[in-house]
């Protein structure tokens, strides 16, 4: 995997490249939830690969990106994102965020707006998380650095996939490769990116500035972001709309992957075609005032 020097950081990302015949094909730029990395997005990358260039970006200390002495907080992670596609000219993105890529996607679509062609959020939220939750997070984050993942993966693993994906045959080869990625990140940056969620502001009074076209898409058995925090961000999103995928929790792109893609795959298409509207709208009109002038 790449690493690119980007905001004073060595960023691990994955890049698709442009789809054959589609030049100027637009990016969606995707990042990824707590204790994952690019890879939980494989799915919807295989699906619209050859519609769209498809970038993948790894959070500090998680995934293939080098652990940091510091900045592990949404903001700086924001600021991480704007390098990368200033560094690989990507703008205005799709930008796709699960969760703690949530955090950093609703903060581009309220301060970076013209970096957006459009904002796709996956089971997340824009407030921060309850005292209790909190403190939960920041024990695990101490047991982690002195053991290893392996006494929390029976606690942590109903909040990342739901019931339904758990009984399945398929969520084997799934967990099995998350706990083998998982254990090969430094444990000093998986802590601090765990207390970093922990402690992360909210952005709840910064909503009404997103003006990106916006999908939010929920896991119907979500436990750690439910329906309800979806439901509040379409609330305060202007041009936004709400998709509840079923038989899915947290990680739904893992859990229901056709379904987030075919949701995905619409929305895209959707803006897409309107933006395309606008801009021959828009030449025609460049047409008719030469034409008087």
């Amino acid at each position: 995997m790449p690493l690119l020097q980007a905001n004073r950081v060595s960023l691990a990302y994955t890049d698709t490249g442009a789809p054959p015949g589609r030049p100027d094909a637009p990016t969606i730029l995707f990042g990824h939830g707590l204790l994952f990395g690019g890879w939980m997005f494989r799915p919807q990358i295989d699906g619209l690969r050859h519609r769209y260039r498809c970038v993948t970006v790894d959070w500090r200390g998680q995934g293939e990106t080098p652990a940091t002495a510091d900045g592990y907080d949404m903001d700086t992670l924001c600021d991480d994102v704007e390098a990368l596609i200033r560094e690989l000219d990507l703008a205005p993105v799709h930008f796709v965020g699960l969760s703690m890529g949530g955090f950093v996607g609703l903060r581009l679509g309220a301060r970076r707006d013209p970096l957006l062609r459009s904002l796709t959020v996956l089971n997340t939220t824009a407030d921060g998380e309850p005292r209790n939750v909190a403190r939960k997070y920041t024990l695990f984050a101490w047991i982690y650095q002195l053991l290893g993942p392996a006494p929390l993966r029976q606690q942590v693993l109903p909040t990342l996939f739901g019931p339904d994906f758990l009984n399945s045959r398929r969520s084997a080869p799934v967990v099995e490769e998350w706990s083998a990625r998982l254990s090969r990140c430094s444990r000093t940056g998986i802590r601090k990116a765990i207390l970093a969620v922990a402690d992360h502001a909210p952005i709840g009074d910064e909503l009404a500035d997103i003006e990106a076209p916006t999908l939010v898409i929920v896991g119907a058995d979500d436990l750690a972001t439910p329906r309800s925090e979806a439901e509040r961000l379409v609330a305060r999103i202007g041009h936004s709309t709400l998709q509840v995928v079923p038989a899915a929790a947290h990680t739904s792109t893992l859990e229901q992957p056709h379904l987030v893609t075919a949701c995905l795959a619409s929305f895209l298409h959707s803006v897409d075609d309107e933006i395309g509207d606008l801009a021959a709208t828009h030449g025609s009109l460049e047409g008719i005032d030469h034409g008087i002038h």
